[in-house]
């Protein structure tokens, strides 16, 4: 059973950070569920409004479903009920099934919904998809638009009136013009979440347009600074947040734009950074060379 309803799980999240945490792996690319249950205990003690357990940050896609189920479990079981945990769903749509299914018989509080595999489709294809995932468990589902799964505002407006939890949006393309097509249509039927990249960057606009929280991936290895970083985006406060984006976030994004899926090797690399090494990425992801490393660490400084 749910700890919480659909509709407390989307309220909940919309308050505050989002934890994204990375998937801990040894040498030799098996899953370290000792390191990865020591560092969600670690961070379940910040104030987060969610963790968003094997996402995308978290490699997700290099997951078998038996692993996916031991990290949800493992988060369910640290972070105590402190906060919501958010199970991910996605490949194809029978597998997808399974996983909300598998998610909500771990203690699970809710669904992010990922793309399904490979192919691209129409909206009427996307919407059964989504609608079969929403009728498959009674968990709130988040669905993920971006890549090969972006729905319009209309085909969006449907599935809300016909999957009662169907309760939130995140948001990885970037179309302000739909962002607000979307929140003009549905206002606060739905919870918002910024899930582009290095999220940060967008989060003081996107804040204007509805989207009260984010993903932050640099939590990870910089719980404090993205804490506070997250306060100056809800204070509006400019000066603080174009002063951090200056020194720390854009750097960090040229480093992150070096190499294909540097987004998620770069969080790897910070958590290597700070002391907290969680291992290497898996296949087809590469890691930072020491050159990156070593000046991420150095933009890093004392921060930490």
């Amino acid at each position: 059973m749910a700890r919480m309803t659909p509709e407390e799980m989307a309220k909940q999240l919309g308050s505050g950070l989002l934890s994204f945490p990375i998937t801990h792996f040894r040498d030799d690319l098996t899953f370290d569920e000792p390191a990865y249950r020591d560092n969600l205990s670690r961070l379940a003690d910040y104030r987060v409004s969610g963790l968003f357990a094997a996402g995308g940050t978290g490699e997700f896609f290099s997951l078998t479903p038996a692993e996916i189920d031991r990290v949800l479990r493992a988060a369910v079981e640290e972070t105590r009920g402190r906060t919501p945990v958010i199970a991910p769903a996605g490949q194809g749509t029978a597998l997808a099934v399974e996983m909300a299914k598998a998610a909500e018989a771990a203690g699970a509080d809710g669904i992010l919904l990922l793309p399904p595999y490979l192919v691209g489709s129409e909206q009427a294809g996307l919407a059964a998809h989504i609608e079969a995932v929403c009728k498959a468990t009674s968990l709130g589902i988040i669905v993920y638009n971006r890549s090969n799964a972006q729905l319009n505002e209309t085909t969006l407006a449907g599935l809300c009136e016909r999957c009662p939890n169907l309760v939130g949006f995140k948001d990885g393309v970037g179309d302000v013009e739909l962002m607000t097509r979307v929140y003009a249509g549905l206002g606060d039927r739905l919870t918002y979440v910024g899930g582009l990249p290095t999220a940060e960057t967008f989060a003081l606009p996107y804040l204007e347009m509805g989207v009260t929280t984010y993903s932050s991936a640099i939590f990870n290895f910089l719980p404090e600074w993205a804490l506070s970083f997250y306060d100056s985006v809800r204070r509006r406060d400019r000066d603080a947040v174009y002063a951090e984006l200056k020194s720390f976030v854009l750097p960090y994004i040229a480093i992150r734009n070096r190499k294909r899926g540097y987004a998620v090797s770069i969080v790897k690399a910070g958590m290597t950074a700070v002391g907290r090494h969680a291992g290497p990425v898996r296949p087809p992801l590469t890691d930072l060379d020491a050159g990156e490393l070593a000046e991420l660490k150095a933009l890093i400084g004392d921060r930490r």
